[in-house]
Formats: structure tokens, C-alpha cells, sequence
């Protein structure tokens, strides 16, 4: 079967935003902000950033080169690049298995995040007394109907973007949800810094505090803006390979590399400028994970003047940041079919989106029919296939890449760094070979190994 024609961003903007929209999502939110107040505010911060620099860059930079030098999604752009007989395609269907499986869990609270958006837009929690929030969320969870029919929606819109091309689906609506994020996010951030004691939160979050860093350990410190700085671009399944396929020449992935991870600190440091400001105005303790989304926040919202109009707002806001990794990575599975097995991009969007809708139910079953379901360390279905993204497929994909970008039966370092410079911008020396093959390795074994101990 013959292929299409394999098509391209329209823009630098529209790359810009597709791929930092691929990286911003809901770790950006319900994490990040607690990890640096937790672990010494601007201390945090600024190892954060270091390790950005040290590996989150560079191993987006080798995502992004094996997809513009072969012009393909990871199976197909590995058999490109990798000399005759070898086996490193064999890593891409891992990456695409990968891919799968975060969608698998990630669509779902893609469609928690929309149900509260309708529900602060219909006035759902006019009635609901600040105290008792949580029922709103654990009546959602134990309701299949509910939560299937937004995860459905999810995977159905996703997938009806994706069918419309790359410029004028992904591109058009991603540079249109990116743009009202900023725009949201920002709006957010100036009315939490207008709330009485909001100064406290910024304290929180901004301010080098020595005393936390001695109570928490140094180490804890050191380790957890590492695995911040490692996780925030899902960088290790190919997610971002993707979009270097469709990149022009023009610019040096290594400059665009740094443009986006840019814009993910950006998002990840304006939503602690709204969430830690806002709870303590009124008193509430923040938390980390779900429970700060969808517990803590909406109590803040109930106590606050318009908290339906601000609520209705965090919320769009968080649809856009799940859903642009959404059609994201929907996108790399979609193109996969099409470079893998010549299929239309038509006939690859239904059969992707049918495995989609089966492969999501386990998770959406998994707080009511199936909650007695324990799988890995007794995690509960959710937690168990975040557990394998997040903890193993993450990080041993991207020591799969690196060992490929720098090693001679690979893509090799000499082509390596001749594609990571192309174009205008920011260039990567060749004098870091030597740190990518025996130093950044090391960092990315430490959170493998941390991710399986702790």
C-alpha cells in the first residue's frame, strides 16, 4: 500500500507549541510546585534548572535528531539511521508500547480534568460546602458511566484532531489551546497574587529556605529536582521523536530544544504562582497529586469571591495542558501505524482510536468494578501502569537512546552532533561527548535505580 505524503509544521510556532504542549501536562500542576515548596523553595529551583540542563535537554535534543534525520516515528526512523543488521527498532515498538500505555491512563484524568470544567461551568458546585469537595471527586470516580463516557470524549475528540492532518488538526488547535494556557495561566497568577496573604504562598515556593533543605537532607533535595527535571518532558518513549520528524532544518534542535523546555519550567513555575498564593489566603494546606487538583483546589475556589468564574478557568486551563499531550502523543501512535504498516492516516486513527477505547477501561473501571484489583506493589490499576511508564520505560528508554546517539553501530556521534546543529541557533559542542557517554548515562541509572527502591 502506497503512503501518504508525509507532511510538516507549518511554522516554528506551531512546532514551538505542539512540542512544549506535548511536554506541559499534569505534572507540571499537581507536582512540581509542592516538590520545590517541599524541598526548600528557590533551592530546589535552581538544582531543577541544573539538571534540566544537564539531562533533560540533552536527551530531548537526541529524541528530537533521530526524528529529523530519518524523517520517520522511532520503529522506522531506528531502521534509517542504525547500520545494516542492526537491532536497536527493536526499542521503538518498546517506545510505542510506551506511548500506548500512558494513554492508556493519561486520557482518563484528561477527562477528570474536563468534567470539572463542565461542572464549575454549569454551577455543579454552588451547593457543595467547601468541606465536603471531596464527594464531588470520589462520587466521579465511583461512577463507570461518568467516567467512561469522558474518557471517551477524550479519546474521540483526540483522535478526530489527529484525523484532520498535522497542520490543519494538530498544529492549528494545539497553537490555539497553547495560546490560551499562557493567556489562562496568567490570568490565574495575577488573581492569586491579589489574595490577602498570598505572600506567604510566594514565600513557599520562591524563597531559599535553608531550614528545609537541612530537615529534608541535602540528598532528597538534590534527588528530587533530578527526577523533576528528568520527568517533566516524558522524554525515553519517543513522545517528543515525533515532532523532530516534522521540524525544518532551519533552526538547531538544541536552540529549540532549550525554547521548549523553557516554556515547560515557565508553566510548571506560573501554576505555584497560583496554586500556593491561593491556599494560603485561605488557610488550606496544599498537597501533591490528584488530591490538589481535585480536593484542596475546589475547596480554595469555594471560599473564594467568584471562586465558580476561577474555577471554571484552572480547569479549561488544565484541559488544555492534558489534552495538547494528548493529540500529542495520539499523534505519534497514529503516524506509527502509517510509517510501520502503510496504512491511510484515516484507517490508522479508527483502528488506534478502537484499541484506544478498550485499552482505557481497565482504568476507568479501576475505582469502582475492578477496585479491588492490586497489581504492582499492590498499586491500584492506575498507579501500577504510571509505575511502568514512569519508573521503568522512562528512563531505561532514554539510556536506549543515548547509548544510540553516541555509539558507531548507532546513529553515532559525529552524525549526532552534525544534525543537532543544523540550522540557525544555539549549537551543541562536540566536546560533550565524553559527558554524554559516560556522565549522563550515570545520572539517568540513579533515577532508575531511585524510581525502583523508593
Amino acid at each position: 500500500m502506497e503512503q501518504e505524503k508525509r507532511e510538516g509544521f507549518g511554522s516554528r510556532l506551531g512546532f514551538l507549541m505542539v512540542s512544549a504542549g506535548c511536554a506541559i501536562g499534569i505534572g507540571n500542576v499537581w507536582k512540581f510546585p509542592y516538590v520545590a515548596g517541599q524541598n526548600g523553595g528557590a533551592i530546589f529551583v535552581l538544582f531543577y534548572l541544573l539538571f534540566l540542563v544537564l539531562m533533560g535537554i540533552p536527551v530531548l535534543a537526541m529524541e528530537l535528531s533521530i526524528g529529523r534525520a530519518s524523517g520517520k516515528t522511532i520503529v522506522a526512523g531506528y531502521k534509517a539511521l542504525e547500520r545494516k543488521g542492526g537491532k536497536w527498532h527493536l526499542h521503538g515498538w518498546l517506545c510505542l508500547a510506551g506511548c500506548f500505555l500512558l494513554m492508556m491512563y493519561y486520557t482518563t484524568v484528561s477527562g477528570w480534568m474536563f468534567a470539572y470544567f463542565l461542572k464549575y461551568l454549569f454551577g455543579d458546585f454552588r451547593e457543595v460546602p467547601a468541606t465536603q469537595v471531596a464527594l464531588v471527586f470520589n462520587n466521579l470516580l465511583e461512577n463507570p458511566a461518568e467516567m467512561g463516557i469522558y474518557t471517551a470524549l477524550i479519546i474521540g475528540v483526540g483522535f478526530a484532531v489527529i484525523s484532520l492532518g498535522v497542520k490543519k488538526g494538530l498544529e492549528r488547535v494545539n497553537k490555539i489551546m497553547m495560546l490560551g494556557l499562557l493567556g489562562l495561566i496568567l490570568v490565574l497568577a495575577v488573581n492569586s497574587l491579589t489574595l490577602e496573604n498570598s505572600g506567604e504562598g510566594l514565600r513557599f515556593l520562591l524563597r531559599p529556605n535553608m531550614e528545609t533543605v537541612r530537615e529534608v537532607g541535602i540528598f532528597r533535595v538534590v534527588t528530587s529536582a533530578m527526577n523533576q527535571a528528568f520527568f517533566t518532558l516524558s522524554i525515553g518513549i519517543a513522545a517528543m521523536e515525533i515532532f523532530g520528524s516534522y521540524m525544518s532544518k532551519k533552526y538547531t534542535i538544541a536552540g529549540e530544544s532549550v525554547k521548549i523546555c523553557a516554556l515547560d519550567t515557565f508553566v510548571a513555575l506560573i501554576a505555584g504562582l497560583i496554586i500556593f498564593p491561593a491556599c494560603f489566603s485561605f488557610g488550606i494546606e496544599p498537597t501533591e497529586g490528584p488530591s490538589l487538583i481535585f480536593v484542596t483546589l475546589p475547596r480554595v475556589f469555594a471560599e473564594m469571591p467568584g471562586g465558580r468564574i476561577w474555577g471554571m478557568l484552572f480547569f479549561l486551563f488544565m484541559t488544555f495542558a492534558s489534552f495538547s499531550t494528548v493529540t500529542g502523543v495520539f499523534e505519534n501512535l497514529v503516524a506509527s501505524g502509517m510509517d510501520n504498516h502503510g496504512w491511510t492516516r484515516l484507517r490508522s486513527v479508527l483502528i488506534n482510536a478502537v484499541l484506544m477505547l478498550a485499552a482505557s477501561a481497565p482504568c476507568v473501571l479501576g475505582y469502582s468494578v475492578l477496585s479491588e484489583v492490586a497489581l504492582i506493589g499492590k498499586r491500584d490499576i492506575m498507579s501500577s501502569e504510571d509505575f511502568i511508564v514512569s519508573n521503568l520505560l522512562l528512563p531505561i528508554g532514554a539510556l536506549v537512546i543515548i547509548m544510540f546517539c553516541m555509539s558507531k553501530r548507532g546513529f553515532g556521534p559525529k552524525r549526532f552532533f552534525a544534525e543537532v546543529n543544523t540550522g540557525e541557533g544555539l549549537r551543541m559542542s562536540e566536546k560533550l561527548r565524553w559527558y554524554f557517554t559516560l556522565i549522563l548515562p550515570g545520572l539517568i541509572l540513579v533515577i532508575l535505580v531511585l524510581g525502583l527502591i523508593m
